[in-house]
This record gives C-alpha cells, structure tokens and sequence, in this order.
C-alpha cells in the first residue's frame, strides 16, 4: 500500500493544483480549455503513436487482453440495458449512467500505469486504449442518443475523427511497416509525450465542478460505487478467469477502477444529455478515486 500511495499521490496532487489554480485564475480562464486542445490533439497522441510504434506485438497474452476487455465492456453494458429497462430511464439519464460506468480517465490512467509499471505498463495502456476508445466512444453516443434513433453515420463519425483513435491507428501500422521512428523522430515525439500527462492531469483538476454535487445523491453515490469499486472487481474476476498474466491482470484492473473522463461532460452537453448529472459524477468519482485507486490495487492487483 505504501508503494502504490508513493506512486498516485503526485498524481492526484497534480488534478489538484489544477483545480486551485483555475480557483485562482491563473494563468487565465481562456488557458485551459486551450490547454485541454493542445493536449488532445497533439501531446496525448504523440504519447500513443510512440509507445505503439515500437511495441511488442507479438505478446502472446494480447488476444486474451483483448478478450478480456471485451468481456468485461459487454457484461457491463448488458447490466446497464437491463437496468434501463427495468428503471425507464430516459437516454439524457442512462447516457450519463453509462458514461460514469464505462468511460475511464485516460490521463489519470497512463500516468497511474506509468508511475507503477514504467515503459511496459504503458506500451500495454496503449494497446488497451486502441481497444476500448473507439467501443466506449460508439457505446456512449448511442446511449445518449436511444430515445431518438442513431444513424451509423453518427456512431462511427466520432470515433473516425478521435485524434486518439487516429494516433494508436498509426502507430500499429507504423510498427507493422518496420520502419521504426528514425532520425530522431523518437526523441521528438517523446518530448512531446512527456509534457502530455502533467498537463493533462492539471487540465483535469481544472475541469471539477463541485457546485454540481448538490442534489442526486443517491445517483452519485451508486454510480460512483459501482464505477470505483465493482468495475475493477469484475475486471479482476475476467482477468483470473481468462488467466491473464500478472502486469496484464494489473493493467486491465487498473483501467477499469478509475474514474470517468472529464470529456463525458462535452459530449453529454452536445448530445442533450443531463449535464448536471454528468458533472457531478465526474466530479465525485474523481475525488474519491484518490482513496479508491490505491485501496482497490492494493486488494486486486497481482
């Protein structure tokens, strides 16, 4: 435990200093929604492309990695349906439901696998994350817009244009080439990549609204409850049944025990969802994921 409290507390300090200096308006109101555009569009994919252009594609636990996402992604989103039928949920609701549940922060993430399990943890985050980005992505519009019919179009155009999606897309087929990343193209992308978390945790501290606590606690409460600690429980489960090796084990628990992403919020805006709800739930989950993650590690991982 001590270990784990070593490695995620900067982590969670760094989401503070983010909110307080956005408190303190510093460096100015219009930076971070900047900041959060460069980060997305240009440090964050550098970071993909180059963990997945020179990766181990070869690792024979991939297929089942792979097997155990989409296991534990199906089994979530069959409870989700069930439950939305069973509660009448209108689409502005369940999308914001589903997205707390199935939706992770993918700054806290990296930066988590990185301080914990170095260059091979994030080599296999990348991996995950060309996985699951483009599912949660498609599973989250289409539960945010159920109530009024959704074209394939609108499904898949999203996803299509995810800089992040289109980074790990680039990085596989550079890594298939064989060409590598040469004349220093490595040292390029990895400044580039280093500046990407940092900035991306302060932009998420920057993005809590604690104002949209008020009201819906029984809704904050067994989302958060379910997001924090079942999602990596029924990961675990998946990882033990599949027989994942340990640092996969350890990955997948890792990405599906935190808290939702802050870009839930745009998109729950966008699409008519219930805001409100939206951003009390990223905020509540990312608040109590700094006792949450090293607590649920500390128990499930190998």
């Amino acid at each position: 435990m001590t270990t784990l409290l070593q490695a995620l507390w900067p982590l969670f300090a760094l989401i503070i200093a983010g909110y307080a200096l956005r408190r303190w308006q510093f460096p100015g109101e219009a930076f971070w929604p900047e900041a959060e555009r460069l980060n997305y569009f240009i440090l964050f994919p550098a970071l993909l492309f180059s963990s997945l252009a020179s990766a181990p594609l070869d690792n024979p636990a991939l297929p089942q990695l792979a097997l155990a996402v989409f296991c534990a992604l199906g089994a979530s989103w069959l409870g989700l349906l069930i439950v939305r039928r069973l509660r009448g949920w209108p689409a502005a609701r369940f999308g914001a439901f589903s997205q707390g549940i199935l939706r992770f922060n993918t700054y806290l993430g990296l930066a988590a696998i990185g301080s914990l399990h170095g260059q091979p943890g994030l080599v296999l985050a990348a991996l995950l994350l060309a996985l699951m980005v483009p599912t949660v992505n498609v599973l989250s519009v289409w539960s945010l817009s159920a109530d009024r019919g959704v074209s394939a179009r609108s499904l898949l155009l999203p996803v299509l244009k995810n800089p992040l999606i289109l980074a790990c897309l680039a990085g596989i087929l550079v890594n298939l080439s064989g060409l590598g990343l040469p004349g220093g193209s490595d040292r390029l992308l990895g400044l580039l990549a280093a500046a990407s978390l940092p900035l991306g945790l302060l932009c998420v501290g920057a993005a809590l609204r604690p104002q949209e606590l008020r009201g819906e606690k029984a809704a904050l409460t067994w989302n958060c409850t379910l997001r924090l600690l079942a999602m990596p429980a029924l990961a675990f489960a998946v990882a033990r049944l599949l027989q994942l090796p340990p640092l996969e084990s350890s990955v997948l628990i890792l990405f599906f025990a935190l808290p939702t992403a802050p870009t839930a919020y745009v998109l729950t805006r966008q699409l008519g969802g219930d805001s409100h709800l939206m951003a009390g739930i990223i905020t509540l989950q990312t608040l109590l994921a700094a006792a949450s993650l090293p607590l649920v590690m500390s128990l499930l991982s190998p």
